[in-house]
């Protein structure tokens, strides 16, 4: 049961992890402040650093990571750009990017709490990347 758990909070995390580094692909072409680009250029690279060690971990049980879901990552883009060509500025992108990071941290939640008999190492994964979600709303709320 651990290794199970272990392995599916390992993957839930791979998943949103490369949800996130998707979603600031996705509005960097639209920034226009070079303080919010350097913001979430950051994000991103902290992002691609756990990313890394997910995949490390994985990798040690011989597994692959997870995409995001196709049908959420296809409504997030479609949010995104309806939104932007609605409203073409940093605020819409910081909202949908901080809406996007509490989603985040609202699932990583849940998964802690449904796969609790993970390993403490795949629980310390998943809670750096609560923590990532949390830092970059408190670091793009001054665009809201």
């Amino acid at each position: 049961m651990i290794e199970q758990d272990t392995l599916r909070l390992l993957r839930e995390c791979d998943a949103g992890v490369r949800m996130g580094v998707a979603s600031i692909d996705d509005v960097l072409p639209y920034v226009k402040s070079e303080d919010l680009r350097a913001r979430l250029n950051r994000s991103r690279e902290r992002h691609e650093r756990l990313q890394s060690e997910i995949e490390q971990a994985l990798t040690r049980f011989g597994e692959d990571g997870k995409a995001p879901n196709a049908f959420a990552r296809g409504m997030s883009m479609v949010k995104t750009k309806m939104e932007i060509t609605v409203s073409p500025s940093d605020a819409t992108i910081a909202s949908l990017m901080t809406d996007g990071c509490g989603m985040g941290v609202k699932s990583l939640n849940k998964y802690l709490n449904e796969y609790e008999a993970a390993d403490e190492s795949a629980k310390d994964v998943a809670k750096k990347l609560i923590q990532l979600e949390k830092q970059l709303i408190d670091e793009i709320r001054d665009f809201l």
